[in-house]
């Protein structure tokens, strides 16, 4: 939420604390967290599908897919525009998001994937 300062003309940004935006990055982070929520913004670069063209991509059922597509959209990563009875579900911020992706991609090349290690979140600990 922005203030506009009624002497200079300019918008000011009220003060987040560093908790709350810690908390809100960590939130991000957990809905990035999952392969499949993951496999599915991936497609969605793309461009523009339908959950039928997901679940063919992903393998999953029609209703995993849209959980997953629900808690995308909850979190402002993507949204849908009707199209006849189906939805068009496409990337809300994809420029940003493809940038945390590639960020992402980096960072694991960098550290040589030693997050799949990682006793607490590598993919031992899910097992």
């Amino acid at each position: 939420m922005t203030m506009e300062s009624e002497l200079a003309g300019t918008t000011v940004e009220p003060p987040v604390s560093e908790t709350t935006a810690l908390s809100a990055a960590a939130c991000m982070f957990r809905s990035l967290g999952d392969p499949t929520r993951l496999a599915i913004l991936q497609h969605l670069t793309m461009g523009e599908h339908k959950v039928v063209d997901l679940t063919a991509h992903t393998g999953l059922a029609q209703s995993t897919v849209s959980a997953h597509l629900s808690c995308l959209r909850d979190c402002g990563l993507v949204s849908s525009r009707p199209q006849g009875r189906a939805s068009m579900w496409s990337l809300a911020t994809g420029s940003e998001l493809l940038d945390v992706l590639a960020a992402a991609e980096r960072l694991l090349a960098v550290t040589g994937d030693a997050v799949a290690l990682c006793p607490t979140y590598g993919e031992e600990a899910s097992r």
